[in-house]
Parts: structure tokens; sequence; C-alpha cells
């Protein structure tokens, strides 16, 4: 018997030693866990933050283009204001001979001209300029000796640019062999 109480004493220490090795791994495995749920609660919390500041920068932008939007007319409206005061002493003025109204009419045009520069807006379409379809609309086209093909002999309108974008085509006759 002392051989079976042996054997029982060695699979109980042996059992034992297995109950301690697995409860240290369980220990672990719960301190694991607890550690993996702590960093998912702080990205949780992370997350939420940033989803915060991202939709407060969004609502902020929002409403940055919106005032954008609301009041972008105003420059253009003030860049007019003295073109129409011109305009309306030019018409108010009570001895206006051809020559009054002429020079009025070329300082509202200088005006003009210098309003749209400031504004980055640049007219195309001159007289011997070579028409580009991309940019200019060949009205009708006529023979004019001397001059070479392709060439604008008239403009009926001028075109015009803003920035890199065309925002009306000039109209124009050219010349055709």
């Amino acid at each position: 018997m002392s051989d079976k109480l042996k054997k029982e004493s060695k699979n109980k220490t042996k059992s034992n030693a297995a109950k301690k090795t697995a409860s240290k791994k369980l220990s672990k495995d719960k301190e694991m866990i607890q550690s993996l749920e702590q960093q998912l609660e702080e990205a949780k919390d992370k997350h939420l933050r940033l989803k915060a500041e991202f939709d407060n920068f969004r609502r902020r932008k929002v409403e940055e283009f919106s005032k954008l939007l609301q009041y972008e007319g105003e420059n253009v409206i003030k860049g007019f204001l003295p073109i129409m005061d011109d305009l309306g002493r030019m018409l108010d003025s009570t001895n206006a001979t051809d020559q009054s109204l002429k020079d009025g009419m070329e300082m509202v045009d200088t005006k003009i001209q210098k309003f749209m520069e400031t504004l980055e807006v640049e007219p195309f379409g001159e007289v011997g300029e070579e028409m580009d379809p991309e940019i200019h609309d060949a009205m009708m086209t006529q023979l004019e000796e001397g001059m070479d093909d392709n060439l604008i002999l008239s403009v009926f309108e001028k075109g015009f640019k803003y920035r890199d974008k065309v925002i009306r085509h000039a109209k124009v006759i050219v010349n055709k062999k």
C-alpha cells in the first residue's frame, strides 16, 4: 500500500502543480483581459473625442462657408458703386455735349476695366489674334486678302476669363481663304 500511497501522493503533487500552473495561467489571462478591456475603453473614449472634434470642425467650416457665400457679392457691389456714381453724374449733366458724353463713357469704361482686373477677370479676343475654338466662337467667316487664314478680323463681343476659367467666349469674325 505504500506504493499506492506514494503514487497517490505524486499524483496529488502533480495535480496541485497543474492546478497552480492553471491558476497562474488563468490569473495572467484575467490580467490580459482586464488590460485589453482598459485599452478598448481608452480607444473608444479617444474615438468619441476625435469624432466630437471632427463634428465641431465640420460645423465651424459649414458656418464659415455659409457666411462667405452670404456676403460673396458685397465686393462686386462695392466695386460697381463708383461706376454707378459716374453714370449718374454724366446723366445729370445739364449741358451735355457729344464730347462730354463720350468722355463720361470713357471714364466709366476705364473704371469697369480696372475693377475687373482687381477681380482677376481678363478680356480676350482682339483683331489680329489667331482664332482658338476653345475660347472663341466664330460667328462668321469672310475672306480678307493679305491676311493669314484663321485670324480674327472683327470682334462682336469680347470674351472673358476669370482666373484660368473662360466665363464667356469671344464672338468673332474669322478670315477663311
